[in-house]
């Protein structure tokens, strides 16, 4: 049998009103922020609320023969998997996330990070497309398959709650859960992004990402800036100059050698395809402020700088008061928070060495500086999908959105791909996800786009269809 669409497009639509958004709205309201940004987490009591909360929804919604366990270790947080028997002699695992960045600023009026509020077939709030809705879809896609006789491999639904902060605890869970598991064929992680909200898009590659504090120390107290200027040196512009040796401020273009990367003939025709689909969306998927507008008006260029090419971005800033607390003085230090996304294939040990000798190494005026990084977190490169997984792409795409799937790298990082894909080499992946433009992962008025989310959990029960048909 396959699967009847109309029908199933009602199923969903009902299944998502009636069992899913309730829970999913209650779930937002948990500020159970990764322990990155909530160092207390534990004590704080949100992180446990939150899987507790999802596990008694799953065991709601229990289907025949399912087993869910919290995993747990000592001082890391817990990791729920899910298993449900098949009818067949296969593995497939699901892989998402709950754990939430912090409540960041700039929230619409009546829009906040802990209150979920529906507006224009949009879920606002933290975490519920980053990624909050992966169990419930991963949960519906199954029990769709069920309610329509389809025959399924073996399921794992593995959450996480430690994604946000690169995915730190979840190694220490694989060598157990690595005998539960298996050899799964397929991988399917929904926890990435979309183009638009007109089609399906799967995520070929990520890039890989090096958070650092840079600081830059002229003196070790404030002088006044009229006795001072002139014989010491500002901090803010030893710090831009040390910025200068990673990027050419005037266009963005990462400088050194060991930022480079070959981009592969494949990815680069998929960026050209990818970059005739968005045309000229480029210039409204951002809330560009005045006359702002993209670095480039070539899409394929966009696509490639966004997905294969290194950037770089400050987060944060220390030492510099507010313009109405600033007085007239020569600050004796300036601190900046780096995020610096690295080519898919980039070898992070390479990045990590030339990054320190290329901020370290003679500092203007010779000012103190002190790079303190986090060791980089790898990229990834997903194998070739073979030409009976594309071909389930592109149909699930076309059922359930009306166009076929566009294969994209993504800009963004998910820690844990490159152990998956190493711990599961003979493994097929699809990565895929909901957070199309201005959905603001991470920022203000974040939002789970409802149309897509059910159309994605459809497409899910279609690959995986296909993918046992085999």
């Amino acid at each position: 049998m396959a699967l009847d669409i109309p029908s199933a497009k009602q199923w969903i639509e009902t299944f998502w009103q009636q069992e899913v958004m309730d829970s999913l709205a209650e779930y937002v309201r948990i500020p159970n922020k990764s322990p990155h940004f909530d160092p207390d987490w534990e004590a704080n009591g949100y992180m446990e609320q939150a899987v507790q909360h999802m596990a008694d929804w799953v065991n709601a919604h229990a289907l025949p023969g399912m087993q869910l366990k919290i995993h747990r270790l000592p001082h890391r947080t817990p990791t729920i998997l899910i298993e449900i028997p098949g009818d067949i002699d296969d593995t497939v695992l699901l892989y998402g996330h709950l754990d939430k960045q912090p409540e960041f600023v700039g929230w619409h009026e009546g829009l906040s990070p802990w209150e979920p509020v529906i507006k224009d077939d949009k879920l606002y709030g933290r975490g519920g497309a980053d990624d909050g809705y992966a169990i419930y879809s991963s949960i519906a896609a199954i029990q769709l398959l069920q309610e329509q006789k389809i025959a399924h491999p073996t399921a794992f639904i593995l959450i996480e709650a430690s994604e946000e902060s690169g995915s730190t605890d979840l190694p220490h869970y694989m060598n157990e859960l690595e005998i539960i598991i298996g050899s799964p064929s397929l991988v399917i992680a929904l926890d990435s992004t979309a183009g638009n909200y007109d089609q399906m898009w799967v995520t070929t590659s990520l890039r890989g990402i090096m958070l650092a504090n840079l600081k830059v120390q002229v003196l070790e107290e404030g002088a006044h800036s009229g006795m001072a200027g002139g014989i010491v040196s500002s901090s803010f512009r030893v710090l831009r100059s040390l910025l200068s040796r990673i990027e050419n401020e005037d266009t963005g273009e990462i400088k050194p050698d060991f930022l480079q990367a070959q981009i592969p003939p494949v990815r680069r025709k998929e960026a050209e395809y990818a970059g005739q689909v968005l045309g000229n969306d480029f210039n409204t998927m951002f809330t560009f402020a005045g006359d702002g507008k993209p670095l480039t008006q070539d899409p394929t260029e966009l696509v490639l700088n966004n997905t294969w090419r290194a950037s770089l971005a400050i987060t944060g800033a220390d030492g510099l008061p507010s313009p109405e607390e600033a007085g007239n003085v020569l600050r004796p230090y300036t601190t900046a928070k780096l995020s610096l996304r690295i080519p898919p294939t980039a070898d992070p040990d390479v990045v990590a060495a030339g990054m320190r000798r290329l901020i370290e190494e003679n500092p203007p005026n010779g000012a103190k500086v002190d790079f303190d990084f986090e060791h980089p977190s790898p990229g990834w490169h997903a194998p070739l999908s073979s030409d009976l997984l594309q071909e389930a792409m592109d149909h699930a795409s076309e059922d359930w959105f009306g166009l076929p799937s566009v294969s994209i790298g993504c800009g963004g990082s998910i820690p844990f791909m490159e152990f998956l894909a190493n711990k599961y080499p003979q493994a097929e992946f699809v990565v895929t996800g909901v957070l199309g433009p201005h959905s603001n992962a991470h920022g203000p008025n974040e939002f789970l786009h409802l149309p897509t989310v059910k159309k994605i959990t459809g497409c899910v029960a279609s690959i995986i269809e296909k993918w046992a048909d085999r």
